[in-house]
């Protein structure tokens, strides 16, 4: 599972998380897709990314789509990047999982 990161998060997270999720990005890393949520979501759609974001456009977005890319929603407030960086190895179980073809969740919100 390859996992994208929106710009409203720290870079370092592909860093912080790559022994669990190897192939995963930052949205810095692709230039100027940080622009726009319609092209992250676009990018992340035909490049098979999930989406990691503080953002709740993306949200919005996966219930009028048909075929959204999966989304997590993460719903804390401010914290710091190590925090989120453990939310995501505590909840890797779960992450991994949205990829089953079985599993229709499009969003793993996590608080």
């Amino acid at each position: 599972m390859k996992l994208l990161f929106d710009a409203n998060l720290s870079p370092r997270l592909v860093r912080l998380i790559s022994d669990l999720f190897p192939s995963s990005a930052h949205v810095e890393d692709f230039g100027d897709l940080a622009a726009e949520d319609g092209e992250i979501w676009a990018y992340a759609l035909q490049n098979k990314f999930t989406i990691v974001t503080k953002d709740a456009d993306f949200d919005a977005m996966s219930r009028h789509a048909s075929n959204p890319p999966k989304i997590i929603w993460i719903r804390r407030g401010n914290c710091s990047t190590s925090v989120i960086a453990n939310m995501i190895r505590a909840n890797s179980d779960a992450i991994a999982s949205l990829e089953d073809e079985e599993n229709e969740l499009s969003v793993l919100v996590l608080l």
